[in-house]
């Protein structure tokens, strides 16, 4: 119930996109993991990052909490086949993550975005 009533709020906002209806994330998560996956965040994680290259986001920081393994196994299986269609990574937050490795990653990320929007900019031209 919750949901539906975020969405329709979203929906009338000028600022936010609703998020997808749990059946399209499925059907987004499919060609990379069973929907029958039920591990941890299973296919819903895949869905939404699919949701996000589907409606033009091309670079996406996966956060991943606390040591969760499921979330590790499910986020860095599918984030591998992700590379090819968008520029990702997987950043761990857990009480033993170094904090200036995790900026390190997010910066690298960005740089590498700058070089893809660099390309296609100069690609249009």
């Amino acid at each position: 119930y919750m949901r539906k009533a975020a969405r329709k709020a979203f929906a009338q906002s000028k600022h936010f996109t609703p998020p997808a209806d749990i059946r399209d994330l499925a059907k987004y998560a499919d060609p990379l993991v069973s929907i029958g996956n039920q591990t941890g965040e299973g296919w819903f994680l895949t869905g939404e990052i699919m949701e996000l290259i589907h409606s033009g986001v091309n670079n996406v920081v996966c956060t991943q909490p606390f040591g969760c393994l499921p979330n590790h196994i499910v986020g860095k299986g599918v984030i591998k086949e992700i590379r090819h269609q968008s520029n990702i990574i997987a950043v761990d937050y857990d009480p033993g993550a170094s904090e200036v490795n995790q900026l390190n990653r997010i910066k690298l990320m960005l740089a590498t975005a700058q070089s893809n929007l660099d390309k296609d900019q100069k690609n249009k031209k």
